[in-house]
């Protein structure tokens, strides 16, 4: 998630001196075509359609045209990278340059515009990759009209939307009874929710490197720790803003969020603030998990130096007994002693079995 971050911002370096307003993508480049996709819920049921062109949209400007009747359309846009056609849906639904610059700079934090005749919502979506076993980002921008809702995603399905498609093209439930707000609350909802499965995938990587740092911690334990504690920075920092982007949705006060859905939306507002709860919990958690690798390694360290200080310590009085003895002099009476050698060493023995007796009586070779 890191890599990702610096790499968007190299390419926003890039884009210096451009005037504001101006479209251009700075995500990662991608070769597929924009996927359009129009769901329509109205009085005579839902149906699919797959627009193939951004012209092709317009008549979902004015919802009530096709609709016939109480209803809204879901538009979903998948890819940004294609800037003309970013643009082109702009003057078709009337969007000003400064939220299209906003929808595909995908650097951008999560944040609430009021543009009058529309809401404008920027959100991060999450998953976790099995394989390299880090959390990657994805960039959602919903619009927010009358009878329409548009949603700009950075990448191709396999979004946490999946299911809410499904349960609007079964044409039941409270999502096709209500407005746009309300699946602007869902689509949110279902965002949050799979933050949840994040954090526990997440929360089962601590675990597991907590299991390791009490057993055998090595070095590759203390580059893991700081992924993981990047990991946790970079979650604060998308779900920090979201926060205050419910905060101000649920205070209500906008034409285009119906009462009703504002329950609904404080009901989110919370699960945020469990997010967030849950992510300066695992921050806590890597940071006693550093302090315990260090820890650790110290007392290895503690450990190694306390057994070879006792072993110089051992062979301190033997170096000073076989140097004595070792002493050039013609007259010294041990020389001449038949026993002497054998005398020395039995004296050497005893050196080394007193001192590892009182090293023992001290405590002081408990876990050398």
């Amino acid at each position: 998630m890191g890599a990702a971050m610096f790499d968007s911002l190299h390419r926003r370096v890039r884009k210096r001196g451009m005037p504001p307003g101006t479209v251009t993508y700075v995500g990662r480049s991608q070769s597929r075509p924009v996927a359009l996709e129009a769901i329509i819920v109205g009085p005579d049921g839902v149906r699919r359609e797959l627009p193939d062109s951004p012209e092709a949209c317009a008549a979902y400007a004015d919802a009530s045209g096709i609709i016939g009747g109480p209803g809204f359309v879901w538009l979903n846009v998948d890819g940004l990278h294609d800037s003309d056609c970013v643009t082109r849906l702009g003057r078709v639904f009337g969007l000003h340059p400064l939220v299209l610059e906003d929808i595909v700079h995908t650097g951008q934090r999560p944040k609430l515009d009021d543009l009058d005749d529309a809401l404008f919502v920027v959100l991060k979506m999450l998953r976790y990759d099995e394989q390299s076993r880090t959390i990657e980002d994805e960039q959602v921008s919903l619009v927010l009209k009358r009878r329409l809702l548009i949603t700009f995603q950075e990448k191709a399905h396999g979004d946490v939307f999946g299911e809410l498609r499904k349960r609007l093209l079964a044409g039941g439930g409270r999502l096709c009874k209500s407005g746009p707000d309300y699946l602007l609350y869902a689509l949110i909802d279902a965002v949050v929710d799979n933050y949840f499965v994040v954090l526990e995938r997440m929360g089962e990587d601590i675990e597991e490197m907590e299991e390791k740092l009490l057993t055998a911690p090595t070095p590759g334990e203390l580059e893991t720790i700081h992924a993981l504690k990047r990991e946790a920075l970079f979650l604060r920092k998308f779900v920090w803003p979201l926060r205050e982007v419910l905060a101000r949705l649920e205070k209500g006060g906008y034409e285009l969020v119906d009462e009703a859905t504002i329950v609904y939306l404080r009901d989110l507002y919370d699960h945020t603030i469990q997010v967030m709860d849950t992510i300066e919990t695992f921050r806590d958690m890597l940071s006693g998990m550093l302090d315990l690798y260090l820890s650790n390694v110290s007392l290895k360290l503690n450990e190694t130096m306390k057994v070879l200080t006792i072993i110089s310590t051992i062979f301190i009085p033997l170096s000073f007994l076989a140097s004595l003895y070792g002493m050039n002099f013609k007259h010294m009476p041990e020389l001449e002693t038949e026993y002497g050698y054998y005398v020395v060493l039995g004296v050497m023995a005893s050196t080394v079995a007193g001192m590892l007796f009182y090293f023992r009586r001290k405590g002081w070779l408990g876990g050398a």
